[in-house]
């Protein structure tokens, strides 16, 4: 069953409204990730609270832990014990800026420009997810006092720096978090204008790497050619884990890969691509090849194969580089997982890989600071059907099922945490928006879109 139309027309009518309070929310510049202002996480958790009790919902509260950015709760609860229940999550920490002059309008001062898009951090990620459902909320409490059927909020302060402390905030508030359904609005669309259901999501092995050539630094010219320096022992060491194409070549990390199943490749080959928006949205250099293994499409090597990267590398800034042999080099590896694979197998297979033989007899030692396995649903069910069918009325166009080359760690374990209810997995990024780097943006009818369809999804899943 559909949203009611004068429920829909609220929306609407309302919705410069609601692109308004999305700004506002973006100016706040709530950055969870250490050395940001803490009481700015602290203001955005105010004024997302501000707008949970404003569109309606009840029991607005703002809960911590030790040690853990707040967490911004809410609900509504009186379609009854006989009706089904949906916890929706959001998170309203953010990003830093990354490097401010790249920024075409400035980070923190949310912009709609002439392309229809609204440009500032956190537009996409994730303030729009918060905002989308008040508006659909809104829109059935001002036109019909009530919801088909019972909700309840959590819009996190610390998904961008790992949602460290969520199972443990899971755990201190059990019963209160009772649901049928899960609803993460935290995803990506594969196309703009095209609804997507994510089903799979890679997981994440990060291991950081020292490399020590010698105790202090020394004149390259002095010492050069009979004393190693860390930096090109580092770089030769970093070589090895992936062959000329990009496949990842450590030993034994790919043995456990899950083979898709004909239906499943057939799905992902189904899938529109164009190769030229694709290198367009990612910046790729014109002369410029796919890397990795050429027998598996884009799509599956992003969602469905392990790849390989280096996040972080240190030595020497060259604003401060002098003739010297480096002493000490570092280095972040970044493995995304397949779903299925075991991150911990994945985590031991490259620090044995590295530990082996190092170059020029260098000291090389690892730390793994992230290990976590990727997760995958199948989209069968009623609440599926429900999504697909609120996706469809909201877009204008039948939803299509996808995978994420990203990691959201949190999904498995809060499912679970929560019995295994069935977990939609929504969002707003689509290619060209950029979120984690410089000019994130929304798209702002995609964003309408989005409210109109949470709108039906309330009446769907009742």
């Amino acid at each position: 069953m559909p949203a009611p139309a004068a429920v829909l027309q609220a929306i609407q009518a309302r919705f410069d409204t609601t692109i308004g309070e999305l700004i506002e929310l973006a100016r706040i510049p709530g950055v969870s990730a250490a050395g940001f202002d803490p009481t700015e996480v602290e203001r955005s958790a105010a004024a997302t609270a501000q707008l949970l009790a404003d569109a309606g919902l009840h029991h607005v509260e703002t809960l911590r832990l030790d040690g853990a950015h707040p967490y911004v709760v809410a609900d509504w609860l009186d379609a009854g014990p006989k009706a089904p229940t949906a916890l929706i999550y959001a998170h309203h920490d953010v990003q830093p800026p990354g490097r401010l002059d790249h920024w075409d309008t400035p980070a923190f001062e949310p912009t709609v420009r002439a392309d229809g898009r609204l440009y500032g951090r956190g537009v996409v990620d994730d303030k729009a997810g918060i905002l989308l459902h008040t508006a659909a909320i809104r829109g059935w409490l001002d036109c019909t006092g009530s919801l088909p059927i019972n909700v309840k909020l959590i819009v996190e302060g610390e998904e961008e720096i790992g949602s460290e402390h969520l199972a443990e905030f899971l755990r201190a508030h059990r019963e209160r978090f009772d649901a049928d359904v899960l609803v993460l609005s935290d995803t990506a669309n594969l196309e703009t204008g095209l609804p997507s259901l994510t089903t799979s999501l890679r997981g994440l092995v990060t291991i950081d790497v020292t490399v020590r050539a010698l105790d202090h630094p020394v004149h390259s010219g002095m010492w050069g050619g009979p004393v190693p320096d860390a930096a090109t022992a580092l770089a030769r060491l970093l070589a090895r884990l992936v062959d000329a194409s990009g496949e990842i070549a450590v030993p034994g990390l790919l043995d456990d890969v899950p083979d898709l199943t004909p239906e499943q490749r057939a799905a992902i080959d189904g899938l529109p691509f164009d190769e030229a928006n694709f290198r367009r949205d990612a910046g790729l250099r014109p002369n410029a090849p796919f890397a990795g293994d050429p027998r598996y499409s884009v799509y599956e090597r992003i969602w469905r194969r392990p790849a390989l990267a280096i996040t972080a590398i240190e030595g020497m800034p060259l604003a401060t580089a002098a003739n010297q042999l480096i002493a000490v080099a570092r280095a972040r590896v970044g493995v995304r997982l397949a779903p299925g694979q075991a991150a911990d197998r994945v985590a031991k297979a490259v620090v044995d890989f590295l530990h082996s033989d190092p170059p020029y007899g260098v000291e090389v030692s690892l730390e793994t600071s992230s290990a976590v396995p990727g997760w995958q649903t199948q989209p069968m069910g009623p609440a599926f059907d429900a999504a697909r069918r609120a996706l469809a009325a909201g877009f204008g166009r039948d939803p299509v099922t996808i995978g994420c080359g990203g990691s959201i760690p949190f999904v498995g374990p809060f499912s679970q945490v929560l019995g295994g209810i069935p977990a939609l997995l929504l969002g707003l990024e689509d290619p060209p928006c950029n979120a984690h780097g410089e000019n994130e943006s929304l798209e702002l009818e995609d964003f309408r879109k989005a409210a109109i369809a949470a709108a039906h999804l309330l009446a769907e899943l009742g």
